[in-house]
């Protein structure tokens, strides 16, 4: 059955007349079985119905599934794939990850404050890779008196952009950690891009050279290099355990220009 906010939703937009309409969260929306598909298909559809009529857009935030949300994936909300396909424009919204927090230099115990929005369907637009960062902040709200002088805060989230993990590294820096890399270490050993590479790691050899760079910056331009082939896997024999391994070797022929 159709419930009384319908109608109280047309009221509301022909009294205001607003280009967007919000409403959160969307179980509050109805009272049917949000695993049911043709329940959630009946309450999307009147959504849609409404957004026709009054030319104007319907925005509905919704919780997503148990365990690890994966950002811009368009199944990470609760409930019937329905709600999924019913959108146009379907986001997620979560938290810092802990490689990201490396990656930028966060903080373990400040990364609870940053949260990404990725896109996860657009059918209206063409799909965007690169996330939307923001900060949570707390913003006083000025009624602080004699007897509480600190006042209350609210929070709020603003615009936050990560570093750039190129930014401000010369071609002739970057050399400098290929050409350190090229020779390996004194024992003869070479650099490694594996995780458990201690002494081997070529990341080190990057945050050497390029010291106002985090560890997570430093394995990404390495990472980066082995994308694009500049840097390859090559097996050799090692002087020290004086057995066959694997370990980096620098394609002279795309070397960054300097």
């Amino acid at each position: 059955m159709i419930g009384p906010l319908e109608q109280q939703l047309r009221d509301a937009i022909v009294r205001l007349k607003p280009d967007i309409i919000s409403l959160d969260p969307f179980i509050k929306t109805h009272a049917l079985a949000e695993n049911d598909s043709g329940d959630m298909d009946f309450v999307c559809d009147l959504l849609a119905t409404i957004a026709i009529e009054f030319g104007i857009a319907v925005d509905s935030p919704h919780h997503v599934h148990k365990g690890t949300l994966t950002p811009g994936d368009p199944d990470s909300g609760r409930g019937s794939t329905g709600i999924r396909d019913a959108g146009r424009l379907i986001y997620t919204l979560g938290s810092m990850s802990e490689n990201d927090a490396l990656m930028f230099g966060i903080a373990a115990d400040d990364r609870w404050a940053y949260v990404r929005l990725d896109s996860a369907k657009v059918n209206i637009a063409a799909r965007s890779g690169k996330p939307t960062w923001f900060r949570l902040i707390g913003v006083p709200i000025g009624n602080g008196t004699p007897e509480y002088p600190n006042g209350d805060a609210v929070q709020v989230v603003e615009p936050w952009a990560p570093p750039d993990t190129w930014e401000g590294v010369s071609p002739v820096s970057l050399n400098a950690v290929l050409d350190d890399i090229d020779r390996g270490l004194s024992n003869g050993q070479r650099y490694s891009d594996a995780g458990p590479a201690k002494e081997r790691a070529a990341w080190s050899v990057v945050a050497r050279q390029c010291p106002t760079k985090t560890e997570g910056q430093c394995r990404e331009i390495v990472r980066t290099w082995i994308k694009t082939g500049l840097l390859y896997v090559a097996e050799y024999d090692d002087p020290v355990d004086r057995k066959p391994r694997k370990g980096l070797h620098v394609d002279a022929t795309k070397r960054p220009t300097v």
